[in-house]
């Protein structure tokens, strides 16, 4: 994997870049915002590091830059000490894909960063997906509804497309989990916080709801309105 690293901390960097170099990846570095942003827009990553708290341009900002700029494809996991769900929903609202709480095991952010990039290439076979007026092309990665393009970070395109293949049933909480985290999942009601991202991005602006929640089961794509919520 080609990795780019955002980080301001010294021994962190030192640390993440060694075991990943040694692993056989290739890490490029930019010590704070603006350089991260440069070097996110310049070359291709497979992945994205992002720490929250950096000079000049917050990785929060930085992530809601990259997703702005059209890099939606690119997997963004955000490293922080900061470990309250407000600032995991301000990162997974920002476009971020994973989040990782300081300290962590390097093993853990190498496997993580491994899950997301082999999810993206999977999710780019397939065929064109359809609920109601929602399209998903899984080739070429463009979200449509009601011929507006939609933008949607990495774990956000994997839920969606989930939920496109299964419009028939209901998807549970955990399959999602499953999904996004594999065997390892992260603590707190994060599958909440991407379900609102993509509520947010595939419903809110148009005249119906296809995705429901379906209290106490899990979460479903469907173009029947009248299906209770």
């Amino acid at each position: 994997m080609k990795i780019l690293l955002v980080e301001d901390d010294f021994d962190v960097a030192k640390s993440v870049c060694e075991y990943l170099e040694a692993s056989g990846h290739e890490v490029e570095l930019a010590p704070d915002g603006l350089i991260g942003l440069d070097s996110a827009t310049r070359e291709r990553y497979d992945g994205i590091i992002l720490d929250i708290f950096l000079p000049r341009l917050s990785g929060i900002q930085l992530c809601e830059r990259i997703r702005a700029l059209g890099f939606s494809s690119v997997p963004i996991l955000m490293l922080t000490a900061m470990g309250t769900l407000s600032y995991k929903e301000d990162a997974f609202n920002a476009g971020a894909d994973d989040y990782l709480v300081k300290p962590f095991a390097l093993k853990e952010l190498e496997l993580r960063l491994s899950a997301l990039t082999r999810r993206v290439a999977e999710s780019r076979t397939g065929k064109l997906l359809r609920v109601g007026d929602l399209s998903y092309d899984v080739m070429t990665q463009e979200i449509r509804r009601a011929d507006k393009a939609i933008s949607l970070a990495a774990t956000s395109r994997k839920i969606l497309e989930l939920l496109m293949r299964n419009p028939h049933r209901v998807v549970s909480k955990q399959e999602i989990e499953q999904l996004v985290w594999g065997e390892a999942p992260e603590s707190g009601d994060l599958v909440r916080i991407h379900i609102h991202t993509l509520r947010e991005a595939i419903d809110k602006p148009f005249d119906h709801a296809l995705l429901q929640t379906i209290r106490g089961m899990g979460y479903r794509l469907t173009a029947e309105h009248e299906t209770s919520k």
